[in-house]
Parts: structure tokens; C-alpha cells; sequence
């Protein structure tokens, strides 16, 4: 018999990535690339459905922005070219606009913010493992952007480290539809434990277990 799937808020964490102007609003340097995804997805009304219920059953947030400066990549011989072009376009640069939070989806006290990453997986140069570590957290749940990029690289990281993996597909975009599905239907069943949806999360967070 298989066993009901819960998220006890004590080792639950939730794990937005990416949450920024750049992407989100309709002056955001990447947005008109993402935009026409970002309304078929209703990305935003779902992000804030998601936060308002995971705030209310009382989940562990976490935050997990990009940013880049000058010399985010003086240690790369090597350099994607999506990467040249972020640092050309300065995508995402630390302390501007477009790497600050976008307005509705921003973290409230109490809720944690990570340092930046400067490529896809959330976990490499950033305090992530140790944030979690210290709070417990024993299954991740991940949302925001893009799906194929820093939500898929990002848990791929959180799998190979032990951590039951969900991912919520209502609650993530990628520039292209072709995309979007290539993560949620391929690569999200491979490296996570459960692929899921907002509501379905939100209805099997446990506010009593201790795990």
C-alpha cells in the first residue's frame, strides 16, 4: 500500500528561485522573452496563490536570487555564452532593479533569502546546504524560473544530496512552451520524487507531524 504523501511543515521547505524583476516585470530585461509564457502559465497569480497558502500553513520559505557583477566569472576559462551575454547585458546585477524582488512576490520577515548564484543550480557557491541544513529541511519543494534552467538544476543538486524532490509544475515557466514541457514531462519525473501542483501541495502540508 503506498503511503500518503505529507509535508510536515517542520522539515518542508519551500524554495522560490529566481523571483525578479528581470523576469517578472514588464520593464525586466529578459520579460520580453518570457512574458507570452508567463501569461499562458499565469505564473504570477499562481506564485502568490502559492505563497499566500504555504505562508498561512506555516512552510519554510526560501528565497534563492540570481546576481551578477564584474567578476562573477574571473575563475571561468570557459564561459557559457548564455552566461557572456548576462554579463554583457549586466541580467540580473546585483544591487539594480532588476535583480531586486519583484513587488507582490517579495520575502516578509522571518522568511530566508539566500546569497546569490551567478548559474542554474541554486546550490553551488551560495549558503543553500547550510540554510537547510540548519533548518531542518528534509523535503524541497521548488517554484519559480525558469523550469529547464534553475528549478530543474537546482533540484537535480538537491536529489544527488538526499532530499526528497518535488516540484511543482503550475508554479514555474521557460521561455518557450517546448521548453516547459521537456522539464515537466521528461526531466521533473527523472530527478524528482513527486511532480506536482500548487493545490495539491498546499492540500498535503501537515501542520502536526514531526518528522
Amino acid at each position: 500500500m503506498t503511503e500518503q504523501l505529507s509535508y510536515p511543515t517542520s522539515t518542508t521547505g519551500l524554495v522560490l528561485i529566481d523571483l525578479l524583476n528581470d523576469f517578472l516585470a514588464s520593464d525586466g530585461k529578459m520579460n520580453p522573452a518570457i512574458a507570452e509564457q508567463l501569461k499562458s502559465q499565469d505564473l504570477i497569480a499562481g506564485l502568490k496563490r502559492l505563497l499566500a497558502g504555504a505562508r498561512e500553513a506555516g512552510v519554510k520559505i526560501f528565497y534563492a536570487p540570481h546576481g551578477l557583477d564584474e567578476h562573477s566569472f574571473d575563475d571561468f576559462k570557459y564561459l557559457h555564452p548564455t552566461f557572456q551575454g548576462g554579463l554583457a547585458n549586466q541580467v540580473f546585477w546585483k544591487d539594480s532593479y532588476g535583480a531586486d524582488f519583484y513587488e507582490s512576490l517579495r520575502p516578509l520577515d522571518g522568511e530566508t533569502v539566500l546569497s546569490r548564484h551567478r548559474m542554474y543550480d541554486s546550490f553551488m557557491g551560495t549558503d543553500l546546504q547550510e540554510q537547510l541544513q540548519a533548518q531542518g529541511i528534509e523535503k524541497i519543494v521548488f517554484a519559480g524560473l525558469t523550469s529547464g534552467t534553475c528549478i530543474e538544476g537546482t533540484g537535480r543538486h538537491a536529489l544527488e544530496a538526499g532530499y526528497h524532490v518535488t516540484f511543482l509544475t503550475d508554479a514555474v515557466a521557460d521561455f518557450t512552451a517546448e521548453g516547459h514541457r521537456a522539464a515537466v514531462d521528461i526531466a521533473y519525473p527523472t530527478f524528482g520524487h513527486v511532480a506536482s501542483t500548487i493545490d495539491a501541495f498546499l492540500a498535503a502540508v501537515d501542520r502536526t507531524a514531526e518528522q
